[in-house]
Order: C-alpha cells, then sequence, then structure tokens
C-alpha cells in the first residue's frame, strides 16, 4: 500500500502542477471552449484536458504501476501491476475556473486497485489554496487541522447544499420549506467538504447525476470526519468501477440525515 506521506505529497506535486498550467486561462473565454466528449458523457473544456494532461504527466513521473480514473479520459492503467487506483477530477467548477468565481477544485482519491475501498482522499479549493485530506482510520484535515461535521439537530437551524433543480425540483420542495438556509455554489467535492468541516450541515443531491469522479474523495472524507454518506434510500454508497455510473447522494453531520431523507423521499 502506498504510504500516506507519499499520497500526500504526490496530489500536492499533481495539483501544484494544474496551478500551474492552467493559471493564465482562469477566468478567460477560452478556458471553456469545448474540446469533445469526455468518458463520462459530458463535454471536456480546454481547462479541464490541461489539468488533466498535467496530473498525468505527474502520475507517469511517479513510477509506480496504477490505475487511473479521470472525468475526461476515463480509465488508464500505467505500468503492468496497479499497487493502487487513484482517482482525478482535474477541474471540479470547471464554469466557475472559467467565469471568475473563486470557488473549484482538483479532487483525488486513493483505494486498492479494484476499488473494493477508497483509502485516502485529497480535495484542493484552488482559488482560496485550502486543502482537505483524509486517511482510513485517521480522521479529516483542512489545512492540518482535524476537522468534524456541525452538532446541529434541527433543519430549520441547518445550511445544506441543495442540487435538484429543473426536472428534479418536486424532490427538494419539502426541504426548502425546512431547511433555514439552501446553497449551489457549483463544485461538490468542495460543497461534500463543506459539510466534513461543519461549513454545510448537509449536502443532498437528487438528480442521480454524480459520478466516482465528483464524489469519491469528498465522500471520503466525510466519512473520515464523522459524517454519514448515503444514497436517496438510505444505502451505503458503493462507488463503482468506472467514470460514468450515477449516484444520488446524501452527506451530512449524521444527525439530521433521516430527516433529510424523508423529506427527499427516501423513506417513510
Amino acid at each position: 500500500m502506498v504510504s500516506y506521506f507519499s499520497f500526500f505529497d504526490l496530489c500536492n506535486h499533481a495539483v501544484s502542477s494544474v496551478e500551474t498550467a492552467v493559471k493564465d486561462l482562469l477566468g478567460t473565454q477560452k478556458a471553456y471552449e469545448t474540446l469533445y466528449t469526455g468518458a463520462d458523457g459530458t463535454d471536456t473544456k480546454l481547462i479541464d484536458d490541461i489539468a488533466e494532461r498535467a496530473i498525468i504527466e505527474v502520475l507517469k513521473k511517479d513510477g509506480r504501476s496504477m490505475r487511473i480514473i479521470s472525468e475526461e479520459m476515463g480509465v488508464k492503467i500505467l505500468g503492468n501491476n496497479p499497487e493502487f487506483t487513484i482517482i482525478i477530477d482535474p477541474i471540479d467548477g470547471t464554469y466557475n475556473a472559467s467565469f471568475c468565481i473563486p470557488f473549484y477544485s482538483v479532487s483525488i482519491a486513493i483505494g486498492s486497485p479494484d476499488l473494493s475501498y477508497i483509502w485516502a482522499g485529497y480535495v484542493k479549493n484552488i482559488s482560496s489554496k485550502d486543502v482537505y485530506y483524509a486517511e482510513s482510520g485517521k480522521g479529516a484535515y483542512l489545512n492540518g487541522k482535524r476537522i468534524s461535521p456541525s452538532k446541529k439537530s434541527e433543519l430549520n437551524e441547518c445550511c445544506a447544499s441543495v442540487y435538484g433543480y429543473r426536472l428534479h425540483v418536486e424532490h427538494t420542495v419539502d426541504l426548502s420549506r425546512n431547511i433555514r438556509r439552501m446553497r449551489i455554489l457549483g463544485c461538490v467535492s468542495l460543497e461534500i467538504c463543506y459539510v466534513a468541516s461543519g461549513r454545510f450541515d448537509a449536502f443532498v443531491d437528487v438528480r442521480g447525476s454524480l459520478r466516482l469522479t465528483d464524489v469519491a474523495a469528498g465522500k471520503f472524507i466525510v466519512d473520515e470526519s464523522g459524517g454519514r454518506v448515503t444514497d436517496g434510500f438510505a444505502d451505503s454508497i458503493e462507488l463503482q468501477d468506472n467514470s460514468i455510473y450515477h449516484v444520488y447522494m446524501i452527506a451530512s453531520n449524521g444527525i439530521v440525515h433521516d430527516k433529510l431523507l424523508k423529506l427527499t423521499g427516501g423513506i417513510n
């Protein structure tokens, strides 16, 4: 197994490479030009492609055999006998990065070669430089300080990130009537990490469009922080071994979780 320190150093190196590669694109129309349809079925923008290429070069230079699952290219194997799988979202919050909205990240998770388990997660807000990370059994951290979810128990006290607009709005109507504050910030990996650190009390996405690359690191960080993550029916989320499988996800401080499930129709 890759050691924690080598994982953290590898992530730092990869993200530094992304920051260098995209710095002149941030806030430009060119950054948001569509190049092709990625492995996940969504448009790959120029800034996504450049960020992914920067990370892949770092991983190649690392020298270890690994499986890579990325939002843009899908699955790639380096070497002949992968020691681990690394899951990357090169730029989460592409629109934000392209239009000078300072809330976008690089998200990286690492697990076993067959993805039967994840054992480390890393999410960096490229704008603020905040780094969330966690290692199995050792808790979750923000900029080196241990974090934990909020202790709020009433929805009318809570702030939640809620994705359920357009075709899915009916699933969030009752939630919007009961929750104190709702936010949609456009960078799922960071919004999930906000639950881990108590900045948000919950994250709800009922669109059924989240993918492994969106949530792998954030989900792990919430789990390690002491929060709770399930699908919309109170079942644990099993991360499928591909970049296109979609999930419906609720992450919370744990205390209000069942209340959220009831309001979104997941449990009676």
